[in-house]
């Protein structure tokens, strides 16, 4: 029960900095494209994570101990194919960005809290009846939040879908492949690969230029230090001790944080529609950590 009470702080506090981090990322296709900004923030993350890591072990493990443990294939084969599934939900929502709001993309990419438990149904496992009225509940409280009178798809709307369904399959290969494994170690090795696919995609597609990156530097930081390196570490952390599906609703709390964070910020005012919104999804993701039969 600890264990479950920690990956639940752990998964809330990194949800807390992802709910402000569509702000920013919004903000920076102010100045540079997409992959652009994908590739700066994933190499700001892997910068920030190395001196941490070694910091930790510093006088814990000798050299070769430390070097044995980068060299770790399941690292890598994990880290692999997590940082695939990253880039590519991380590469569509950034371009989806481009074309929609920052509070329906919010609302689109939280859609993985429904697609989790059914991709889970593919491998053999199935969810707890609370777990599906759990979805429900946020489902709802998401859609009052940010997609209340939302009458079109748009491209950006399309993407957003595909990239909650690699946002989903990120999150299984975290909790199939990830739970024996050091989290920020597997957070390096994934945004590597994030950074050196988007890396490429840049190269190809965009015309990146210094001048556009510095005045980005704010967002590019923000995103890179607190939204990758830390968000997603206690991701990793969080779900060691997690299911995917309790995980992925208490991840849902996104969108509620980036409504609340503006409110409490900026002097937004949360209408009555937002605040029900707010309690269905507080509501689902209490539900769904209770027990149930399956």
């Amino acid at each position: 029960m600890k264990q479950k009470l920690k990956g639940s702080i752990q998964l809330l506090i990194g949800t807390m900095i992802w709910g402000s981090a569509f702000v920013a990322q919004s903000v920076g296709m102010d100045f540079i494209e997409p992959f652009t900004f994908q590739t700066v923030r994933s190499f700001i993350a892997i910068v920030a994570l190395f001196p941490v890591i070694w910091l930790m072990e510093r006088g814990k493990v000798d050299t070769a101990e430390f070097k044995a443990r980068w060299t770790d294939p399941k690292l890598w084969k994990t880290g692999l194919l997590c940082g695939i599934a990253l880039c590519m939900a991380s590469g569509l929502q950034q371009v989806g960005l481009v074309y929609t709001d920052p509070g329906k993309a919010g609302f689109i990419t939280a859609m993985y809290i429904v697609l989790v438990p059914v991709f889970s149904l593919f491998l053999g496992e199935k969810a707890g009846l609370n777990v599906w009225i759990s979805v429900a509940l946020a489902v709802g409280g998401l859609y009052l939040l940010s997609a209340v009178g939302v009458s079109s798809v748009n491209v950006g709307d399309l993407l957003l879908m595909g990239c909650a369904a690699m946002f989903a399959v990120q999150i299984l290969l975290v909790d199939k492949l990830g739970k024996q494994l050091e989290g920020l170690r597997l957070n390096f090795v994934q945004f590597l690969v994030n950074a050196v696919l988007s890396g490429v995609m840049m190269l190809l597609l965009e015309t990146p230029l210094l001048s556009s990156i510095l005045a980005c530097a704010v967002p590019l930081l923000y995103t890179g230090v607190l939204s990758s390196a830390v968000a997603f570490s206690l991701q990793i952390l969080g779900q060691q001790h997690l299911e995917p599906a309790p995980a992925s609703l208490i991840m849902s709390l996104e969108s509620v944080f980036a409504v609340l964070s503006g409110w409490i910020l900026l002097g937004q005012g949360l209408s009555p529609v937002e605040l029900t919104g707010c309690a269905l999804v507080f509501a689902g993701v209490i539900l769904s950590q209770m027990p149930s039969k399956k």
